[in-house]
């Protein structure tokens, strides 16, 4: 993303914040810390964000890390797909959707997007994200638990980072809402050869997971669950 149409992006986003963040929701977060503690070790860390541009989300990691940080907005992209009629191209456009060089980030942020693709999308974007990423690199990622109801609104949220244990949600329309849950079981499989360290069930039913790349001497902590 350009540098003017990020300042351009952060100008909208603080506009559409300021008196609405206060009363969003706020949820707890416990892969947050982890992640941080991870990539805090390392100096000037390389962070991918797969969007949207939130700006406290910006300054946050920036001075947490002292990072450099890379936004790809992965929503904007399924967004697209979909008004546009063209939902079956989206596996194909993921594979050559990243421009950054295998093993070059340190950490990578998902959000919940990959709640809105099938499975045929989600597996062409783990394959990419897990290409990018360095070895002793992590990926933090949210899956929903639970089956969308009928009738939910179609939205996607913009996870505002408040500290590193709460997040505060905001939502915005979406032209297609969640589809069915990622078991558990298909997870590990959707991003190998990624491992997963730590993983956390909420009580809001959404599952926080923490993936690493092994390193080349295959030394990876235990998952936590």
């Amino acid at each position: 993303m350009a540098l003017t149409d990020l300042f351009s992006r952060l100008r909208r986003d603080d506009a559409d914040g300021g008196k609405a963040d206060a009363s969003a929701p706020v949820h707890p977060t416990k892969a947050l810390n982890r992640f941080l503690t991870t990539l805090g070790s390392r100096e000037q860390p390389q962070l991918l964000d797969l969007g949207p541009v939130v700006g406290a989300n910006l300054t946050f990691f920036g001075e947490q890390l002292g990072c450099k940080i890379l936004v790809e907005d992965v929503f904007t992209d399924v967004e697209r797909h979909v008004r546009e009629g063209k939902l079956e191209a989206l596996p194909a456009f993921f594979e050559t959707r990243f421009p950054q060089a295998a093993a070059s980030v340190d950490g990578i942020l998902c959000w919940d997007v990959f709640d809105y693709l099938d499975k045929a999308a989600a597996r062409p974007l783990a394959a990419q994200l897990s290409r990018v990423l360095r070895p002793d690199g992590v990926l933090l990622a949210f899956f929903g638990a639970s089956e969308p109801k009928a009738g939910e609104p179609a939205v996607y949220t913009k996870h505002v980072v408040v500290d590193s244990t709460t997040l505060r949600h905001r939502t915005y329309p979406a032209a297609r809402g969640r589809q069915r849950p990622v078991q558990n079981r298909d997870i590990q499989r959707l991003f190998e050869p990624l491992t997963i360290t730590e993983q956390f069930l909420l009580k809001t039913n959404v599952r926080e997971v923490l993936f690493r790349r092994p390193s080349p001497s295959g030394t990876t902590p235990a998952a936590t669950r």
